[in-house]
């Protein structure tokens, strides 16, 4: 009964916490929650412009700006978990006086309103192209796609604890995080897809997990599509050992933060 009321009373911390976090990246108006939808929109329509006129097209069977919007919005959803949670203790430290409140709730909320927001994002999207081109997508596997997002949602929030604690320690992690990232923009099949590749460039790129979340979320959207060299439990293992690791480090800031 204690274990309960102690998990419910922690829940309601996680829910202040999601709408405070609502209110301060999005502002006090609704219409400032289209930015995100803007935001991912415009890139999308970007490349899509940048491949009409190199004369590109998606691989067959699929549709350019499904393929394109399958592979940049997990990214997107992984990249911005992992930069929101990295900085969610240097942006809400005076919540940790407060016993209620841990570092771990404040991972969770910003987890929880990305992938919350980025799903939002997804279904905008393709029903604009839906009601564009007149018809109902076919999707594959419903289930898959859930799971790929789901998976781009958790790598980013283990990898962002990670990095949110090595920042509190030192000023190594901040520095570090974005030259780390940048290059999975373009090793992580966003433009092109596993099948697709060299043998011996698929073999180096298949080493990083997001690769097969984008995988994933293509097998089960595109009816033609199978992702042959997409592993669950290999993003799995990442998240594992990642979480594993996350968790360490943030009893250590937990202690640091509380002497402080």
């Amino acid at each position: 009964m204690i274990l309960v009321r102690g998990f419910l009373a922690q829940l309601n911390v996680v829910q202040a916490l999601i709408l405070r976090e609502t209110r301060t990246r999005f502002g006090a108006h609704q219409l400032g929650y289209l930015w995100a939808i803007f935001e991912a929109a415009i890139m999308i329509v970007t490349f899509y412009v940048l491949f009409k006129m190199a004369n590109r097209t998606a691989p067959d069977g699929m549709e350019l700006i499904t393929f394109l919007t399958t592979g940049m919005l997990p990214y997107q959803l992984f990249s911005s978990t992992v930069n929101r949670v990295s900085q969610s203790i240097d942006g809400n430290k005076a919540l940790l006086f407060y016993p209620q409140v841990n570092p771990l709730d404040l991972t969770i909320a910003r987890t929880v309103l990305e992938a919350a927001t980025y799903a939002l994002v997804f279904i905008i999207i393709i029903a604009c192209v839906a009601l564009l081109e007149q018809r109902v997508p076919a999707v594959d596997e419903v289930v898959l796609v859930i799971m790929g997002f789901g998976l781009a949602a958790l790598l980013g929030a283990v990898l962002g604890q990670v990095f949110c604690a090595i920042s509190v320690l030192s000023k190594l992690g901040e520095r570090l995080r974005r030259p780390l990232l940048r290059p999975l923009f373009w090793c992580s099949g966003l433009f092109y897809t596993a099948n697709s590749l060299p043998s011996e460039a698929r073999e180096v790129l298949l080493y990083n997990p997001v690769l097969h979340v984008i995988e994933i979320v293509r097998a089960g959207w595109f009816l033609s599509y199978e992702a042959v060299h997409a592993r669950v439990g290999y993003v799995g293992m990442w998240i594992l050992l990642l979480g594993l690791l996350g968790l360490l480090l943030e009893r250590v800031v937990r202690r640091r933060i509380e002497v402080t």
